[in-house]
C-alpha cells in the first residue's frame, strides 16, 4: 500500500473523481477552444493559420506530457534515482495548471496563447494518464473494472458543459474572452469538487512509475504486435482530431445561417457519454481489437457523414458516430495494453497516448494546408476529412490483422 494509512476510496468516488477529472483536463483543457474558434474567427483575433497553431501547439504538448510521463521511470533508474511518484497529487497540480492556463487565455496576448495551450497540453496529458492508471487500478483490485468506462464519460460531460457555455455566449455576442474566463471558473470548480478524493495520502497501489517495471516473462506481447498496436492507436489521433478541431467551422460554411450550428458540439459530447456508457457494459470477454476494429469503422463513417450528406442530418448523424466510439477507443486500448503488459502496462499506455498526440499534431497543420492550396475552403476541408476517414479505416484493418495474426 505503498505505506499509506488512508484506505482506497469507494468504487464509486474513484470512477467520479476520474470522471471530472478528464472532464477537466480534455473536455476544457483541451476541447474548450473548439466551441470558441468561431468567435475568435469573428473578432478577427485569430485567423484560420493561428488556429492551427494554437491546436498543434496543445496538441504537441499533450505529446510531450505523454513522452515526459512514459519515460520518467526509465530515466529514473538509468540515472539509480528512487523515485516514487504520487499519482493523485499529480493529478491535482495538473487540474490547477489547467484551470489557470485557460483563464490566462482570456488576457489579449496572442504572442502567449501558443505557450498557454501548449502548457495545458502537457497537463491535459499527465491529468489522462495519472487518472487512468489510478482508477483503473484501484477500480480492478476492487473487482470492479467494468466501471473503468465510467470516467471517459468524463471528456464528453466537458465537451457538452464547453459547448452549452459557447452556444450561450455567441447567442449574447460576448467576446471570445469571456468565454475563457467562464471554462476557467467552471475547471477550477470541478476541480474543487473532488480535491478530497484525490488526496495524495490515500492508498494508491499503482502509480505510473510503480507499475512500469514489468518482468519480461510477464510480458504478454511481442515488440512487433506492440509496435503496431502503438501505430494502430496512433492513427485515431489524425483519424478523429480535424473534425473535432474545425467542426464548428466547417459547419458554418456548409450551412450558413443555420440556427443549429452551434449544437453540433454538444451533440458531439453526448455521443461521447453513451459510449462511454455502452463500453461499461459491454461484457469483459472478447477480442479487444475486434472492438477497437468496430469503434474505428464507426469514426469513419462519421467522418463521411458530413461529406456524402452535407447537411443538417448529415453532420448530425456524423457527430453521433464520431462521438460514440471516442473514449470508448481509449478504454479498449487501454485495457489492450495492460493485457499485453500486465505487470507494468503505464510504459506502453504513455507510448500509445504519444503516438496518439502525433496524429493530433498531424491533423490541424493538414487540414490547414490543403485550405490554403484549395479553390475555396470548403474543398480544403473536404479533402482532409476524406484522409481523416480513410485512416480511420487503415486503422480499422491493422486491428483485423493483429486479431489474425496474434489471437488471444
Amino acid at each position: 500500500m505503498n505505506g499509506s494509512t488512508f484506505p482506497a476510496p469507494r468504487p464509486m468516488a474513484v470512477a467520479f473523481a476520474g470522471l471530472v477529472a478528464l472532464a477537466v483536463a480534455m473536455g476544457i483543457g483541451r476541447f474548450a477552444f473548439t466551441p470558441l474558434l468561431p468567435l475568435m474567427l469573428a473578432e478577427r483575433s485569430l485567423d484560420l493559420s493561428g488556429a492551427s497553431l494554437l491546436a498543434s501547439a496543445n496538441y504537441f504538448g499533450y505529446l510531450l506530457g505523454a513522452l515526459a510521463c512514459t519515460f520518467q521511470p526509465w530515466f529514473a533508474r538509468r540515472l539509480g534515482w528512487s523515485v516514487q511518484v504520487n499519482g493523485p497529487a499529480l493529478v491535482r497540480r495538473g487540474l490547477v495548471a489547467t484551470a489557470l492556463l485557460t483563464l490566462g487565455m482570456a488576457l489579449h496576448l496572442p504572442a502567449l496563447w501558443p505557450w498557454l495551450r501548449f502548457a495545458a497540453g502537457v497537463a491535459s496529458a499527465v491529468v489522462f494518464l495519472y487518472t487512468t492508471g489510478w482508477c483503473l487500478e484501484q477500480l480492478g483490485r476492487q473487482q470492479r473494472p467494468e466501471m473503468g468506462a465510467l470516467i471517459y464519460t468524463g471528456p464528453g460531460a466537458g465537451i457538452v458543459a464547453s459547448g452549452l457555455v459557447a452556444t450561450v455566449l455567441l447567442a449574447l455576442h460576448v467576446p471570445a474572452m469571456a468565454g475563457w474566463l467562464a471554462f476557467g471558473a467552471l475547471a477550477a470548480l470541478l476541480t474543487a469538487l473532488v480535491w478530497k478524493i484525490l488526496d495524495p495520502r490515500m492508498a494508491m497501489t499503482a502509480t505510473p512509475a510503480a507499475a512500469t517495471v514489468a518482468a519480461p516473462a510477464q510480458q504478454v506481447g511481442t515488440l512487433p504486435e506492440v509496435s503496431l498496436l502503438t501505430v494502430a492507436y496512433g492513427i485515431a489521433g489524425l483519424g478523429y482530431i480535424i473534425t473535432a478541431t474545425f467542426l464548428p467551422v466547417i459547419a458554418r460554411q456548409a450551412l450558413p445561417g443555420s440556427p443549429w450550428l452551434d449544437l453540433f458540439w454538444p451533440l458531439f459530447g453526448l455521443a461521447v457519454i453513451a459510449g462511454a456508457l455502452l463500453a461499461s457494459r459491454i461484457r469483459r470477454a472478447g477480442d479487444l481489437r475486434m472492438r477497437l476494429a468496430a469503434c474505428y469503422a464507426i469514426q469513419a463513417a462519421g467522418v463521411a457523414a458530413s461529406l456524402v450528406s452535407p447537411t443538417l442530418a448529415g453532420f448530425a448523424i456524423g457527430s453521433l458516430l464520431l462521438g460514440l466510439p471516442f473514449t470508448a477507443i481509449t478504454f479498449f486500448g487501454m485495457q489492450e495494453a495492460r493485457r499485453l503488459r500486465p505487470a507494468g502496462p503505464t510504459s506502453l499506455m504513455g507510448a500509445m497516448t504519444a503516438a496518439y498526440g502525433l496524429g493530433q499534431i498531424a491533423g490541424p497543420p493538414l487540414a490547414a494546408w490543403l485550405v490554403a492550396r484549395a479553390t475555396h475552403a470548403a474543398a480544403g476541408f473536404e479533402l482532409s476529412l476524406w484522409i481523416a476517414s480513410g485512416s480511420l479505416a487503415l486503422g480499422a484493418a491493422i486491428y483485423l490483422g493483429l486479431a489474425r495474426r496474434y489471437p488471444v
